[in-house]
């Protein structure tokens, strides 16, 4: 019997409403709970994975205040909230990220109640954001790259479709274009347009934004769809559409992304690698080049320009190492 592949296996819930837990709330909890990530899938447009954050924090969030004799959240004060955050940090150790996330989430759920008519006043003005710093992301050097994207190769006597190809075409994107996991799952077999080099992505939000190929992606992604897809698609008919399949045939999954990269990863002998690096190696290395700032936003489909300001810092950090390397007195 042919042993599972983690890589096809791995689930996330099918929707935020999905949440363990989230039944065995108290009915007001329940039904405003699901109103809300209702209104952020219809109304604000947010990614599934971005509901799925605000659901598992706005549900800890409801079990923390039951637990403590608030059933309903029109009754919800700004200090239950303050104990609720401080209990975050005190008995579950939550990080000053995490907890910024999770302030972010209540705030627009109190926000939303309060505009329902459900809380006379918003709770969570009194409440101070907590200070974050603002952490460099970790990037690999271009030899890292080169490894890692080199990694996928033909095991010996392997049977079915080669795998392989796919992930080799699946890190070359990653790296080529700065993709998201998520938006790897989400494109469609045309988003990379061969004949002129470039790839429809859907980001954050639903946005749709346009990013140039380079030639060695535009090579594997070519061979996969040749020599390794159309065998996928033909064991299931549910695939969508998607570029990406799994060996059963059907839309790779985001969690199946990680497991991927990280098997490559290990086999090109390095550690602590996930998707989101591949992203951030792609704009470190156009800023190192000297691509223009904006450039790289649009590329990366950031709304605002301070989050891809980020990497100037690393260019700067690189600059500062150089300096102290290469000036006599430096």
């Amino acid at each position: 019997m042919r042993t599972a592949n983690p890589a096809d296996t791995c689930t996330v819930p099918q929707s935020p409403h999905d949440i363990p837990g989230l039944d065995e709330l108290p009915d007001a909890h329940q039904r405003q709970l699901r109103a809300f990530l209702t209104f952020l899938r219809v109304e604000c447009g947010l990614s599934h994975n971005t509901r799925l954050a605000y659901a598992r924090d706005l549900r800890d969030l409801a079990q923390d205040l039951t637990a403590h004799g608030i059933a309903d959240p029109s009754t919800i004060e700004p200090r239950s909230l303050a104990d609720h955050l401080g209990r975050l940090t005190s008995e579950r150790g939550v990080n000053h990220a995490s907890l910024a996330r999770h302030l972010a989430a209540i705030r627009a759920y109190c926000r939303w109640l309060n505009a329902r008519g459900a809380l006379e006043e918003d709770p969570t003005e009194p409440l101070l954001r907590p200070a974050r710093w603002r952490r460099l992301p970790k990037t690999l050097s271009p030899s890292q790259i080169q490894s890692l994207i080199e990694a996928p190769h033909a095991p010996a006597h392997a049977k079915g479709p080669p795998l392989w190809l796919r992930d080799r075409a699946m890190l070359e994107l990653m790296y080529a274009c700065g993709v998201r996991a998520s938006e790897v799952c989400d494109l469609a077999d045309d988003d990379p347009v061969r004949d002129v080099a470039i790839l429809r992505v859907r980001g954050k939000g639903n946005k749709e934004r346009v990013v140039p190929m380079g030639m060695p992606a535009v090579h594997w992604i070519a061979r996969y769809r040749t020599e390794c897809r159309p065998e996928l698609a033909r064991k299931a008919n549910h695939h969508q559409g998607r570029l990406f399949l799994s060996r059963t045939g059907r839309p790779l999954e985001r969690t199946a992304v990680w497991v991927i990269v990280r098997r490559w990863a290990t086999s090109a002998g390095l550690k602590g690698i996930h998707p989101h690096m591949l992203r951030h190696s792609f704009a470190t290395h156009l800023m190192t080049g000297g691509a223009d700032l904006r450039v790289v936003q649009e590329m990366l489909g950031h709304a605002s320009l301070a989050t891809t300001e980020i990497f100037t810092h690393l260019d700067g950090e690189r600059l500062h190492e150089t300096v102290a390397k290469h000036l006599p007195l430096g």
